[in-house]
C-alpha cells in the first residue's frame, strides 16, 4: 500500500468537455472502461453510529479512515476497501470478495474472521465489533479515467453521481437511486511522486485550488 498524493476539483460541464479532449490526446484510457472510455462505480460506505468517518472528512482531520465495499457494475469484482490519510497522503488497501462473501459480511456473518491471510478482513471485523461500523449510504456514479505510467498519475472524472437514500441493497443493480450533489463534474488527480510537465499544462493544474470534495459526504445530505 503506497502512498499517493490525490486532489479534487469540480468541474462545470464546459470545463469537463475541454480537458477530456486535451486528456485523450496525451494520455491512455484505462483496458478496463468500456468503448465510451467509462465505467460505472457502485461503492457502499461503513461508519459508526455516530459517523466519525463523515465527520472527520467534514472537519479536514489530518489523519482520518474510512471502509466501504466497490463494485464494477456489469463485471464480476467486489472488493471491500480501506482508504485512509495521513499527512497530507492517502493510501488505499484492497481485498477481493466473492458475492456469497458480501451477502454474508451484509448479514452479519463472521466467516472472515476464520481467514488469517486476510488481513484487511481481519481489520475490518475488528472495527465493525469495537467501533459499530455498519452500511451507510450507495454511492454510484460514472467514471472515465486517464492514464500515465510516468509518475503513475491517473486523473478521472466522474459524472452523474447517485446516492441509494435509504436503500442498502448493495448488489441489486435494479435498485432504486436518486441524483446527488450540484451534478458537476469531480475531477479526481491521483499520482506517487510527481507529474509530468505536460500534464500539469493540459489541465492548468498550477491555476487550479484543490477542493474537499467527497461523494460519501455529498450523499449522506440524503440520508
Amino acid at each position: 500500500m503506497g502512498a499517493r498524493h490525490e486532489f479534487k476539483h469540480s468541474l462545470n460541464y464546459g470545463d469537463y468537455l475541454v480537458l477530456r479532449s486535451r486528456l485523450a490526446a496525451i494520455m491512455h484510457r484505462d483496458d478496463n472502461a468500456d468503448e465510451d472510455g467509462r465505467y460505472q462505480i457502485r461503492s457502499l460506505y461503513f461508519d459508526t453510529p455516530g459517523d466519525k468517518a463523515l465527520r472527520d472528512k467534514i472537519n479536514g482531520a489530518d489523519k482520518r479512515e474510512k471502509f466501504r465495499l466497490r463494485r464494477y457494475i456489469g463485471h464480476d469484482i467486489i472488493n471491500l476497501e480501506k482508504k485512509s490519510k495521513a499527512k497530507g497522503l492517502c493510501y488505499k488497501q484492497a481485498v477481493r470478495l466473492t458475492e456469497a462473501e458480501v451477502k454474508a459480511l451484509l448479514s452479519g456473518g463472521d466467516l472472515f474472521v476464520r481467514d488469517p491471510e486476510r488481513a484487511l478482513l481481519q481489520e475490518f471485523y475488528s472495527k465493525v465489533k469495537s467501533q459499530l461500523l455498519r452500511p451507510k449510504t450507495i454511492v454510484e456514479y460514472t467514471r472515465e479515467p486517464y492514464i500515465c505510467a510516468a509518475g503513475n498519475v491517473r486523473i478521472t472524472f466522474d459524472c452523474a453521481l447517485h446516492t441509494g437514500l435509504y436503500c442498502l441493497d448493495f448488489l441489486n443493480d435494479s435498485a432504486p437511486l436518486v441524483p446527488a450533489g450540484d451534478r458537476n463534474v469531480i475531477m479526481e488527480i491521483k499520482y506517487d511522486r510527481f507529474i509530468p510537465d505536460y500534464i500539469m499544462k493540459a489541465i492548468g493544474l498550477n491555476a487550479r485550488r484543490a477542493e474537499a470534495v467527497s461523494k460519501y459526504a455529498l450523499c449522506r445530505v440524503y440520508g
